[in-house]
């Protein structure tokens, strides 16, 4: 290779760095590591948040004010470590499997073992997980839940179903 075209190369190749491309071309820093993501790459996934301590309306009406003002939607999920569709979905997020499929949503994740008083006393209940829930302006649920999974391989594209079907009805956020 000349030292001209590799010159350029090196330039294009910081020129995609600088625009937040890099880690979609596996590029890694001197220590090894991906380089941060820019803000507009981040806002093209699908992601959970976890849901701090404190009231859930509160709690809820603070991340959905911060996600729509990012763009983005707001479902409040709640899972457990021990279920298995609970696994298999957040595997697919972690994953980047449901990012063309979900890009603008958060999930303001809640764990049923640890958050189930505070689910109950704000109205997020099901007698299955994982749920989803759209929240309402009053950091409620706004309306129907969509909850419960199946065992197997199948389990994404069935929750995704469950959450493409709620994601329709709109909402607050």
């Amino acid at each position: 290779m000349s030292t001209a075209r590799a010159l350029a190369s090196v330039v294009a190749l910081a020129a995609l760095a600088a625009a937040g491309l890099a880690p979609s071309l596996g590029c890694r820093t001197s220590d090894g590591t991906a380089p941060e993501e820019s803000p507009a790459a981040k806002q093209t996934k699908v992601r959970f948040v976890p849901a701090p301590p404190g009231d859930v309306p509160g709690v809820v009406l603070a991340a959905m004010n911060r996600e729509k003002a990012a763009g983005r939607r707001l479902v409040v999920y709640e899972g457990a470590t021990w279920c298995e569709p609970c696994q298999h979905f957040h595997e697919a997020v972690a994953s980047g499997k449901l990012d063309a499929t979900f890009p603008d949503v958060t999930f303001l994740e809640f764990d049923l073992d640890k958050d189930r008083e505070r689910l109950v006393a704000s109205g997020y209940v099901s007698q299955y997980i994982p749920l989803f829930a759209l929240p309402g302006k009053d950091g409620r649920p706004l309306g129907p839940m969509e909850s419960g999974g199946i065992k197997g391989d199948g389990v994404v594209p069935y929750l995704s179903n469950k959450l493409r079907k709620l994601l329709a009805q709109g909402g607050a956020s």
